[in-house]
């Protein structure tokens, strides 16, 4: 259960100090980090840690009304998070909070926590309340370094799949683009990365370089959408004047500046779940984690089948088979399904039987998550959930949303609230970065927002997807679950991979694909290659099958951003331990600090000894260690491993 408790006023939390102006300081629990609100050239936050600036924000503002401090208020906040589906059970949140109060009916909430510090503007205004622009600059040391995700559509950049690699670049050095969140500068002594959260009724935000600083923009609110014939997908074909538009008081979205002084503390910072609104539908135990039999990224290739293979009836029959076998929780049925071309979301195409799949799934304990497009999906909401949740489907992944303009985080929600009543979980693809919805809607158990496996198929040689899979953790993944669908069987190396788009393969090694289960925050994850190939190797298909999809701790205990990652998770009395790293081969000495005494065992999935060369080549050892022993570990170039540790009495066969 979620405990809330806002403590009374204590003036002990907020510093009032007489300037060219009134500015008001707000320290975090621990007293390390401490935020300034002040009004000397308009309303501006400057944040410090330790004594130390990290970064200022300046002419923050809602159009103009939100300017003119007329009153500020400071409370404690403690909160105790369930967290079902998150990288962990449940967490508490402890921040100091001050109300500053704005003329013209706005207001200003201002959160330092000891992982970072967080804004948000809120009216109290009773009508129409239309916002022409939000403005806010963040200004970072001259020469700081950054992390940014470009649009991939510079004609019309809010349009677009959020998907691409991250640019490390002087800020000032950065491309004349819009990046999407999350965005990370360095500032030398910590790193700020720029996240949102509870983002509702409102568009998302973008970030421009200007110099050694960003600035915010947003995409203006649709005035007409149009249709593309393929897909029946929706688009923004005129804007209006202004970004959003709402009725009565209500808060915005919350502006959070998460502070980190070690990589390591990045993959796990909770700012983003824990500003969200709470949960919105209630009981949560009939969403069900679990991994999938996935069908596109293989391009239903299969082989050694009795029947014609692909989007067909027996084709599903066989990966609801072959998830039984390894006791896989789904299989999603992807684009095709239905005729896409004319968005006939209704009628499955004439070589589908979904009732007889689903009901076979059903006899299996298999459940069937459907493909579809957001608008497709939201413009026969209600119908499409009420056929088929009595149909027994357990889902959907939506997909191409394609922009995060107002009315499309409205349609997200809106989707999320209709799926909860009809018990219908999501997998939201073609989608921003996490921003807290999950909370809301614990129902949306994955997003996309990730240049992940599926890039495979169409990249190039010079991608350098090694290199993503060890920065994306510790920016992407502060926001939430990532829906990456790894698990390739065939693996390439740097020098040896090749483009094919029937038939991809991953670049790296197979063990850096098996440590994907375990680095991800990703509660509904794809086995994404073939039934066959994955039968080829059921050794290792076993042990990654058994990996388990939620947590109740989560710690990253070594890396750095752009070169390796070391994540150890607990379920129970169980945990795993598993590392990436680039291109560059890599050793590190690994201490197995797990708590309690006696003797563990440790099954260990790693690079074998010719991973260099062949990229498919691993090895399982089991081990016998006490805690607190020190493994040598050798990563082959874009390699990675897995460790499960139990203890000692307990064992287990793959």
């Amino acid at each position: 259960m979620k405990h809330l408790k806002l403590l009374a006023t204590v003036a002990a939390l907020l510093t009032c100090g007489l300037l060219q102006a009134r500015d008001y300081t707000l320290k975090s629990p621990n007293g390390r980090i401490a935020v300034t609100v002040g009004e000397a050239a308009g309303l501006q936050l400057n944040v410090t840690l330790d004594g130390r600036q990290v970064v200022a924000v300046s002419r923050i503002a809602l159009d103009a009304k939100t300017a003119g401090i007329s009153r500020v208020r400071a409370t404690a906040v403690s909160e105790t998070i369930a967290a079902p589906l998150y990288r962990q059970r449940q967490f508490t949140a402890k921040a100091n909070q001050m109300d500053v109060r704005l003329k013209d009916g706005f207001g200003l909430h201002v959160r330092a926590c000891d992982e970072g510090v967080a804004y948000r503007f809120y009216t109290t205004r009773k009508g129409e309340t239309v916002i022409a622009a939000e403005t806010a600059s963040f200004s970072f040391a001259e020469g700081s370094k950054a992390w940014l995700s470009y649009t991939t559509n510079p004609e019309k950049p809010y349009a677009m799949a959020f998907q691409n690699t991250y640019h490390e670049t002087l800020l000032r050095d950065a491309r004349a683009l819009p990046a999407f969140l999350p965005a990370t500068v360095d500032a030398g002594f910590a790193k700020v990365t720029i996240l949102e959260s509870d983002l509702r009724q409102y568009p998302g935000m973008f970030l421009r370089a200007d110099g050694d600083g960003l600035t915010a923009e947003f995409a203006p609110y649709p005035r007409r959408m149009d249709y593309y014939k393929w897909r029946g997908m929706s688009y923004v074909a005129e804007t209006e004047d202004y970004i959003a538009k709402s009725v009565g008081p209500r808060t915005y979205p919350w502006r959070v500046m998460a502070i980190t002084e070690s990589d390591t503390q990045m993959p796990t910072n909770n700012m983003v779940y824990a500003l969200a609104t709470p949960n919105q539908i209630g009981d949560t135990s009939w969403i069900r984690p679990g991994k999938v039999a996935w069908d596109w990224w293989h391009d239903w290739n299969l082989k050694g089948v009795s029947f014609k293979a692909g989007i067909n009836t027996d084709t599903y029959k066989y990966y609801i088979d072959f998830a039984r076998k390894y006791n896989l929780e789904y299989i999603v049925m992807d684009e095709g399904w239905y005729d896409s071309s004319k968005g006939d979301l209704m009628n499955p195409i004439a070589a589908i039987d979904l009732q007889q799949i689903i009901d076979y799934g059903r006899e299996r304990g298999v459940g069937v998550v459907l493909w579809t497009v957001f608008n497709v999906l939201d413009e026969h909401l209600d119908e499409a959930c009420r056929k088929y949740a009595q149909m027994g489907a357990k889902g959907f992944k939506v997909d191409f949303m394609d922009r995060n303009d107002q009315t499309a985080v409205d349609m997200a929600e809106r989707i999320a609230r209709t799926c909860a009543e009809h018990r219908l979980l999501l997998d939201y693809h073609g989608f921003w970065a996490p921003t807290g919805l999950s909370r809301t809607y614990p129902n949306v158990v994955n997003y996309e927002g990730v240049f992940g496996m599926e890039e495979a198929r169409w990249a190039k040689k010079t991608t350098d997807m090694p290199l993503y899979d060890v920065t994306f953790p510790f920016i992407r993944m502060m926001a939430g679950q990532v829906d990456f669908t790894p698990g390739a069987m065939r693996n390439g190396t740097r020098e040896n991979w090749v483009e094919c788009y029937q038939n991809p393969v991953s670049m790296g090694t197979r063990c850096h694909q098996a440590a994907c289960y375990v680095v991800h925050d990703t509660p509904f994850t794809m086995l994404a290659d073939t039934p066959h190939s994955y039968e080829q190797d059921s050794l290792y298909t076993r042990f990654i099958a058994q990996i388990p999809d939620t947590w109740d701790e989560t710690r990253v205990v070594q890396g750095e951003i752009g070169r390796y990652i070391v994540t150890a998770r607990r379920k129970g009395d169980t945990w795993y331990m598993a590392g990436q790293t680039n291109w560059d081969e890599r050793t590190i000495e690994l201490p197995l600090s797990v708590g309690g005494g006696g003797s563990y065992l440790v099954t260990l999935l790693a690079d074998g000894i010719n991973a260099g060369h062949n990229a498919e080549d691993y090895k399982i050892d089991h081990l016998t260690c006490g805690n607190g022993d020190t493994l040598t570990i050798r990563m082959a170039s874009g390699g990675g491993f897995v460790m499960k540790i139990r203890k000692a009495n307990i064992v287990e066969h793959f």
